[in-house]
């Protein structure tokens, strides 16, 4: 790969360990990713709800999984193997989350052909008119409600199996203020909005963070990211590490945010 973020450092946010693809992927860049996670995943305090509701999958017509952390986390639950009932389908909110059911063997039945959030899905024609069936949403604790707010519209009933949970990781925040007195980081790259939010609580931004220009993956978190007084925000065109490369390849051109 060409050196196309040589004299970038980025602040990669990412839970620790959820980074190291991103990480590795600066660097071949040339760049220096600095990790600093602004979220840590944990088993969620309900899971015996969760395991409850497990037991009454057999009455459902449709699973969707939306994340790999929601994957990774039932089959913990589950003790390492996750075993659908053989009627119901399987949806995956993006390619990473349906990577994971795979490695799970668990064949993924409907995942949006592009984008990889509850707006793409809900664009599939599969789930225009989902009159008298039951869909199961597996999430953390506290997710959006978008997708169970539209799917009950279309004529769905819905319930959550929550699986993991989002904490605020305790971080040592020397090194990133340090950084910033400096005004040593080129770009800083945030992956939800939750993680705009825990930023700015663990470094009580001032100006010199809301100057640096962020990388976002999605419009809705560049909102977020843009109310929290941050000036420059680029959105990147998918969720893959390359995407995300090359829209730091841009500010290092010079060019403008989207």
């Amino acid at each position: 790969m060409k050196q196309v973020l040589s004299g970038q450092k980025v602040l990669v946010t990412r839970p620790e360990h959820q980074s190291a693809a991103l990480i590795k992927a600066i660097e071949q860049a040339g760049g220096e990713a600095v990790s600093f996670p602004v979220l840590a995943i944990a088993p969620s305090i309900r899971l015996d709800q969760a395991k409850q509701k497990w037991q009454q999958l057999s009455g459902y017509q449709w699973i969707v999984f939306i994340s790999a952390n929601a994957v990774n986390y039932m089959a913990d639950m589950l003790g390492g193997k996750i075993e659908l009932p053989e009627a119901i389908d399987v949806a995956a909110i993006g390619k990473a989350t349906a990577t994971a059911l795979m490695q799970h063997g668990i064949a993924v039945d409907l995942m949006p052909l592009n984008g990889y959030n509850s707006e793409a899905l809900l664009q599939m024609p599969e789930w225009q008119d989902l009159t008298g069936q039951k869909v199961m949403i597996v999430r953390g604790e506290g997710g959006r409600e978008k997708l169970a707010q539209t799917l009950k519209q279309r004529g769905a009933e819905t319930d959550y199996m929550e699986v993991y949970r989002r904490i605020k990781p305790k971080s040592d925040h020397r090194k990133i203020k340090t950084l910033l007195e400096r005004n040593d980081l080129s770009a800083i790259v945030l992956m939800s909005g939750e993680a705009v939010q825990n930023l700015c609580t663990m470094l009580n931004p001032d100006d010199t963070l809301r100057s640096i220009p962020v990388v976002v993956i999605s419009t809705r978190i560049a909102e977020i990211a843009a109310g929290l007084g941050f000036r420059r925000v680029l959105v990147s065109q998918d969720v893959s590490e390359q995407a995300i490369v090359d829209t730091l390849k841009m500010l290092n051109n010079g060019e403008k945010s989207g």
